[in-house]
C-alpha cells in the first residue's frame, strides 16, 4: 500500500500530482489553506485532507504534535512526501519586498517542507521505503532580478536534499526536483507583476504566447513515474526536463 503527503493539493502541480498518484491506486493526504472537493468526491475512499496555512509555523507544530502524520502513515508499505506548496511572492528588489510577505514566503517555502520532512522522517521509520520529493526550481540554481526570496528558498530546498542525502539513512531516499516552467496560477502572476518587480517579465509573457509552458497535468505524469521509479533519490537533486522520457 503507498500512503501519499502532498503540500499544497488544492490546485496546480500539487492537484494534477496528487490526481495521478491516486489514479494509480495510492492513498493521499492532501494539506493546504483551501480543499479540493472534486478530488473529494472522485476518490472518497483513498484521499483525506486537511485544511492548514503553511504559512504558520505554529499551526504546523499544532496538528504536528497531533500524531496526523503517523497515523495516515500507518500500514504503509511505501510512504511519500511530495513538498509542493510555495509562492514566488514577494517579487522585487529587497526596498520593494514587504518583511512581514518575506517571513510568510520562507516559512512557506522552507520551513514547512522541512518541518514535514522531519516529522515525515521519524514518524515513517517503520516503512521500508520512504521517500521526499522537494518541488525545487531552475531559479534555485539561477539567480533572477527581483527573485531573491524565491531563488534563496528554492536553494535551501536543494541543499536540505543534499545534507539529508549524506545522511545515508536507510530505506530513505531524498530529491529536490525542478519541474520546468508550468502554466499555473503562479505564472500568471508572474506576468502580471511590473517590470520594476521582475525585468524578466516579458520573457516569461512570451513564452506562454508561445505555448511554452508545461500543463501541470504533463508534468505531474512524468513527476508520478519518477518519484516512484528505481532510480529515484540517485542524485540528490535534479531537473525533470533532464531525465529520460
Amino acid at each position: 500500500m503507498i500512503k501519499v503527503i502532498v503540500s499544497g493539493h488544492s490546485r496546480g502541480l500539487g492537484e494534477a500530482v496528487a490526481e495521478a498518484l491516486l489514479a494509480r491506486g495510492a492513498s493521499v493526504l492532501g494539506i493546504a489553506r483551501n480543499g479540493n472537493e472534486r478530488l473529494a468526491a472522485r476518490f472518497p475512499d483513498r484521499f483525506a485532507q486537511v485544511t492548514l496555512d503553511l504559512a504558520d509555523a505554529a499551526a504546523i507544530q499544532r496538528w504536528l504534535q497531533t500524531g496526523a502524520v503517523g497515523a495516515w502513515l500507518s500500514g504503509a508499505e511505501q510512504a511519500l512526501l511530495i513538498n509542493n506548496a510555495g509562492t514566488i511572492a514577494p517579487m522585487g528588489p529587497p526596498a520593494l519586498q514587504d518583511p512581514g510577505e518575506v517571513a510568510r514566503a520562507l516559512t512557506l517555502n522552507v520551513t514547512a517542507p522541512l518541518m514535514l520532512a522531519a516529522a515525515f522522517a521519524a514518524a515513517g521509520a517503520g516503512v521500508a521505503d520512504r521517500r521526499i520529493l522537494h518541488v525545487s526550481s531552475g531559479a534555485a540554481r539561477k539567480p533572477y532580478s527581483g527573485w531573491s526570496i524565491y531563488c534563496a528558498s528554492k536553494a535551501a530546498l536543494d541543499h536540505h536534499a543534499r545534507s539529508v542525502a549524506e545522511d545515508k539513512v536507510a530505506g530513505l531516499r531524498i530529491c529536490s526536483l525542478a519541474p520546468g516552467v508550468l502554466d499555473t496560477e503562479m505564472q500568471a502572476a508572474i506576468r502580471a507583476t511590473s517590470l520594476e518587480r521582475f525585468p524578466l517579465r516579458d520573457r516569461f509573457a512570451e513564452m506562454q504566447r508561445a505555448g511554452g509552458l508545461v500543463a501541470p497535468e504533463d508534468c505531474a505524469r512524468r513527476l508520478t513515474d519518477y518519484l516512484l521509479g528505481d532510480v529515484f533519490g540517485s542524485a540528490p537533486t535534479a531537473d525533470l526536463r533532464d531525465l529520460p522520457g
